[in-house]
């Protein structure tokens, strides 16, 4: 694991207990970082670090459980990261979670409360808690996943799309720091966004069998686009969409 691509770097991941997660976990830990991860739920979170280190034959896969929604509880993690480990190289945003409706009429505005905490305030959270640790780095990359729905919005998905094109001009914002903060030699550090239609996982193909689930991305093959986030130079990526999908 020290040979890796990301060898010496220090990671965190938000959101790291889901199957979008649990892949992230083990594929930046087979690149050479050290990983932490934080989820709201302790038992599902302690189950995706176990599975990475055991995976990877002992890398440092480690878990802390946050409330994303508490701006102090994600500044005194990210103060923790980089006391514990020295540094923050990185901080992968996997928060998520999904409300629709039939038509646009029947849209609930509950839909939003919900989604508006999960989808945005959660990257303002760490976005803020971790900014000047990722600017102090070297390599500092702060990766958001969203959705193409985000740019060209459906009818049933006012409030889901709303709370994604939220959370990405929140992070071209970020961005904007990064460049700003670069000066003439141009960013060190970078805020960049993932962009997918959906995401599959292995234990959807086996429920729905004979779906096609065309236009989705793996959650390993996000994890893989995650890592590779690192391989390109910061002003390469800085403030921009990557998609893994294609385009609306």
């Amino acid at each position: 694991m020290g040979n890796g691509a990301l060898s010496g770097a220090v990671i965190a991941v938000a959101g790291a207990g889901g199957p979008a997660g649990r892949a992230a976990l083990l594929r930046l830990a087979e690149a050479g970082a050290t990983v932490i991860g934080s989820d709201n739920d302790p038992e599902r979170l302690a189950e995706a670090v176990d599975a990475a280190s055991y995976a990877t034959g002992g890398a440092t896969v480690t878990g802390d459980t946050v409330d994303l929604l508490n701006l102090g509880a994600t500044r005194d993690w990210a103060t923790r990261i980089e006391k514990d480990f020295g540094r923050v190289d990185g901080l992968v945003h996997l928060v998520g979670g999904w409300r629709g409706s039939e038509t646009f009429t029947r849209t609930s505005l509950d839909d939003w409360d919900f989604l508006e905490m999960l989808l945005v305030r959660t990257v303002q959270h760490t976005s803020l808690a971790f900014h000047e640790a990722l600017q102090r780095s070297d390599r500092g990359r702060y990766v958001l996943i969203s959705a193409a729905g985000a740019t060209k919005p459906t009818a049933g998905n006012a409030a889901y799309a709303a709370g994604k094109a939220a959370a990405e001009a929140w992070t071209l914002a970020m961005a904007d720091y990064f460049r700003k903060a670069g000066g003439s030699g141009g960013p060190t550090s970078a805020a960049a966004i993932l962009v997918v239609k959906a995401l599959v996982h292995d234990a959807m193909r086996a429920d729905r069998p004979n779906a096609k689930f065309a236009g989705f991305t793996d959650v390993k093959d996000l994890a893989e686009a995650i890592t590779k986030v690192w391989e390109k130079p910061a002003a390469e990526v800085n403030g921009n969409r990557l998609w893994l999908t294609e385009k609306p």
